[in-house]
């Protein structure tokens, strides 16, 4: 009767287990664990601080003045102004939370519009092949010999002549860093999709008269959709550096009309010349920290993907339970390949 709690809740605590994070932090050890933690606690700092930035933050983005008056400009932190102001009389604290909200916004547009079309043109060409499939894969490869940001720029001026109010400056990075997505996602899927068209259900699939909309949707798609979480980590982090170096070379966000720490740390550089160090040490300090956090949580769940690379905790669950084929003999019997224990 002692036993019997515990062995109600035994399927609920397996199901917790399972879910992807936790299921990666469970089997990490040594330095892969220590690195998908401190990944996990910096994304989820920049997360909390984007969500609660209206609470978080002790002025607008664009506030020069409270009741006792003007803030005055390139003030030294104080107790006033924790982090200073900068060259325009800006509180550099919110401007620093209000631009992980921009930050934010801009990474969920931007992976989420290259998903959708990524997978999509990968499931097609990677099902049909045919002339289709390499003018798409000759497409993706024209788009990677031009450097990203470069075609970041091109693509900001012609959609927003390079300077927009806050949504359209958004939309604006957002889509032009779609587009340098768009290839990657589309690789990945295609290469899952033609692996995954082979397989046996899918020819059973074909068999009983399944027609190619619901083998690719039902069958193919979400067994060629694993790796994505890991693709999309590394390229959230590499959204943030693209919206900087925009916002920095002056192709982003009107100031007036949102936060951004590229532009923020433009405007500083005149500043370190003179000793002023907190106008651009702050924003540098949140763009890389925000880009080594994501950075940190995408290398550890690929090294943790890859059995190869994966090192196992004891106590840990087979490698079998973790989605690692394992060949057969002759007999039937599954055993291990060589370096995946």
């Amino acid at each position: 009767m002692s036993q019997t709690p515990a062995e109600d809740l035994a399927p609920h605590r397996s199901r917790w287990q399972r879910l992807p994070i936790v299921s990666h932090l469970r089997i990490s050890v040594g330095v892969q664990h220590g690195m998908l933690v401190v990944g996990l606690v910096l994304t989820g700092i920049f997360l909390l601080t984007a969500l609660f930035a209206p609470l978080l933050a002790p002025y607008g983005f664009s506030q020069l003045r409270d009741d006792s008056g003007m803030f005055g400009a390139q003030q030294p932190p104080s107790s006033e102004h924790w982090l200073g102001t900068t060259q325009g009389g800006l509180d550099v604290l919110s401007r620093l939370i209000w631009g992980s909200r921009t930050a934010l916004y801009v990474i969920v547009v931007a992976v989420a519009a290259s998903i959708v079309i990524g997978v999509i043109l990968g499931l097609i060409s990677g099902y049909f092949g045919g002339w289709l499939d390499r003018t798409l894969i000759v497409i993706a490869d024209a788009i990677y010999s031009f450097p990203s940001l470069l075609l970041a720029i091109v693509l900001a001026i012609v959609i927003s002549g390079g300077q927009s109010d806050m949504w359209g400056g958004i939309f604006a990075a957002a889509l032009s860093i779609t587009v340098i997505f768009i290839p990657q996602y589309l690789r990945v899927t295609r290469a899952e999709v033609v692996r995954v068209k082979a397989e046996a259900f899918v020819e059973s699939a074909r068999v009983i008269g399944a027609s190619n909309l619901r083998i690719m949707t039902k069958h193919v798609l979400r067994n060629a959709t694993r790796t994505l979480p890991l693709i999309l980590t590394l390229n959230a982090s590499e959204a943030i550096l693209t919206l900087a170096g925009l916002g920095f070379l002056g192709f982003g966000i009107e100031p007036t009309a949102a936060a951004e720490w590229g532009y923020d740390l433009n405007k500083s550089l005149s500043d370190v010349t003179s000793g002023i160090w907190w106008t651009s040490v702050f924003p540098g300090a949140a763009i890389v920290l925000v880009v080594l956090g994501l950075t940190l949580v995408g290398e550890s769940l690929n090294d943790l993907a890859d059995p190869r690379l994966r090192k196992r905790a004891a106590g840990a669950e087979p490698v079998e339970d973790l989605g690692v084929e394992l060949p057969r003999t002759d007999e039937g019997a599954q055993t291990p390949r060589e370096g995946t224990l």
